[in-house]
């Protein structure tokens, strides 16, 4: 397996290019099974999981070629041509399934168009179990017929799908996605509350609604969906990937640099944006994007009091609580981080204290008192954030860390490496031979 080496204590000085979102090209991508039309979408990035669901909607017969740049291509991101004319095939088989968790994003669209699915239950990370079953319950109150046997989601809707009121128990993104997709061809109106308000969802809703799908509400709580015989094919390009932004502005903050990343927006992470404030890391929005810069004085952020606690948007992501840990691990003062999204996600604290740092971990929460430098050492990647906080503790650390297990970094972060050397970092990744 690959490996990184990072050599630290340099301060990132420089300009990062963001890329399109990965979590809204998944959704996206899987909105190809919805039409008979191509659908275009531009800004899409290179990366693991993107190649995961293209080969996934291959399975299922969708045909995919590079489309022209249309103008709309930026930070290197790619324009893809899904047509789902010829759907070959309803079933999601475990080989393809179970190496991303968002493959369940076909079952809603594939139901909804098809009449029926068969879809493996999902794999991904391991931090714990985000279970499908607000998918699958709020299908059935749309008149789906489903049962689980043998790892597989068999869902039928034979006379189509039916719009219904839904509350979800919690606003579950996956869920939201897939049940705003399938409601798209479903008969009648549906009112889908206490949904995600991601920006992601927004995204997929304004694509949706450029392939003829009547939405509204999309970015609060309640969206209204009223139901087509039949969508159209669109063009549309992915917003910018608010995670990578955050891990970058991150890196810029831990090591004290200064850098711009392009293509983005603070709107997509105002907590974030606070959080890094209040620490006396300045964050500001320029022409085209954001500009870090990291603390004065002893260059270190300060942190006591600046506590964190994950939420569902607009408040602070998931997916940036690790990296967000790794800087508390090397700021003056102490600071609680509490995850409440997702059970076992500090399997990343073993290797931050391997290196040095001082954290101590109660039940969902996870007390960080700040040393003044991180030692470089061995660490194992476990997930696709816990790894990208691996590299960031490395850019900060004394000496050398090696990352091992970084296949979960390509899942996420295109260009990693070339994106921290272009601003100084001293960083390589060890080919396995």
């Amino acid at each position: 397996m690959d490996k990184i080496r990072i050599k630290g204590g340099i301060a990132l000085n420089g300009v990062i290019p963001i890329g399109g979102s990965k979590n809204a090209g998944l959704p996206l991508m899987a909105a190809s099974l919805l039409c008979s039309e191509p659908l275009i979408l531009c800004n899409l990035p290179h990366l693991a999981d993107i190649t995961s669901m293209a080969n996934l909607l291959g399975q299922h017969g969708v045909e995919m070629s590079l489309a022209e740049d249309l103008g709309q291509v930026a930070n290197g991101g790619h324009c893809l041509k899904l047509d789902g004319s010829r759907i070959t095939s309803t079933e999601a088989p475990y080989d393809l399934v179970r190496k991303m968790r968002a493959s369940v994003l076909v079952l809603g669209p594939l139901l909804a168009r098809c009449g029926e699915a068969r879809v493996s239950l999902p794999g991904g990370c391991a931090i714990g179990a985000r279970p499908v079953d607000l998918h699958i319950k709020g299908l059935e109150q749309m008149g789906a017929e489903i049962e689980i046997e043998q790892g597989y989601i068999n869902a039928k809707a034979p006379r189509r799908l039916r719009g219904a009121e839904i509350v979800l128990p919690f606003p579950s993104v996956g869920a939201t996605e897939n049940l705003m997709m399938a409601a798209t061809l479903a008969e009648g109106h549906t009112v889908l509350v206490n949904v995600a308000r991601e920006p992601e969802i927004v995204d997929l809703a304004d694509c949706l609604i450029a392939m003829g799908a009547e939405i509204a509400g999309a970015g609060t709580d309640r969206i209204i969906i009223q139901g087509k015989d039949r969508l159209h094919g669109a063009t549309h390009r992915v917003i910018a990937d608010r995670i990578e932004t955050g891990t970058y502005m991150i890196a810029a903050g831990i090591t004290g640099g200064d850098v711009v990343l392009t293509g983005t927006s603070l709107k997509l992470l105002t907590a974030v944006g606070k959080v890094m404030n209040q620490a006396g890391i300045e964050v500001t929005d320029v022409e085209n994007g954001i500009r870090v810069r990291g603390s004065s004085g002893n260059g270190r952020p300060v942190i006591d009091g600046v506590d964190v606690m994950t939420e569902p948007f607009p408040g602070f992501p998931t997916d940036l609580q690790a990296q967000m840990m790794a800087l508390m691990s090397v700021a003056d003062g102490a600071a609680m981080i509490t995850e409440t999204i997702f059970e076992n996600r500090f399997m990343h604290v073993p290797e931050l204290c391997r290196m040095g740092a001082n954290i101590n971990v109660h039940g969902a929460s996870a007390m960080v008192r700040g040393v003044k430098r991180l030692t470089g050492a061995p660490v194992m990647a476990t997930d696709l954030r816990a790894s990208v906080s691996l590299v960031l503790a490395g850019l900060a650390a004394e000496g050398e860390t090696i990352v091992n297990r970084v296949y979960h970094l390509d899942r996420g972060y295109e260009r990693l490496e070339a994106k921290l050397a272009a601003c100084g970092a001293e960083i390589e990744r060890i080919r396995a031979s």
